[in-house]
């Protein structure tokens, strides 16, 4: 297994655990010295995209996942221990649910949203 970066390391728990806000913060502190590698920029905006869901700005979670879905295009199949090809799924699948006729909704009325699917990450060994 590669050795990576411990806030990635740490990025896979919370955002299994649904912790997208501190999601973000983990991969911009990799990111912020790396700022070559997009597949972590990818990584951050689907992150992103999910945390504005969940709050209600749908406009701001379908900007950012169309730019998730664009940054790990390149590094698909496989890459940094992530089969990128389910992340790329979720992700066509998370642009296909979020709605395209309403930019925002008060955050009282963010059950009435279509639901996301659920991803869970793991962390494999380089194939």
């Amino acid at each position: 297994m590669n050795n990576y970066p411990m806030e990635y390391y740490e990025f896979f728990i919370k955002f299994n655990e649904g912790d997208y806000y501190t999601c973000h913060d983990l991969l911009e502190d990799i990111w912020m010295t790396d700022k070559n590698n997009l597949f972590l920029k990818g990584l951050l905006q689907m992150t992103v995209a999910i945390y504005h869901y969940e709050y209600g700005n749908v406009k701001g979670a379908r900007l950012m996942m169309d730019a998730g879905f664009r940054y790990i295009q390149k590094y698909r199949p496989f890459y940094w221990g992530i089969d990128l090809e389910e992340v790329n799924e979720f992700i066509v699948k998370c642009i296909s649910i979020l709605p395209l006729d309403i930019d925002r909704v008060p955050f009282e009325e963010v059950n009435m949203l279509p639901k996301l699917p659920s991803l869970i990450l793991y962390l494999q060994e380089d194939i």
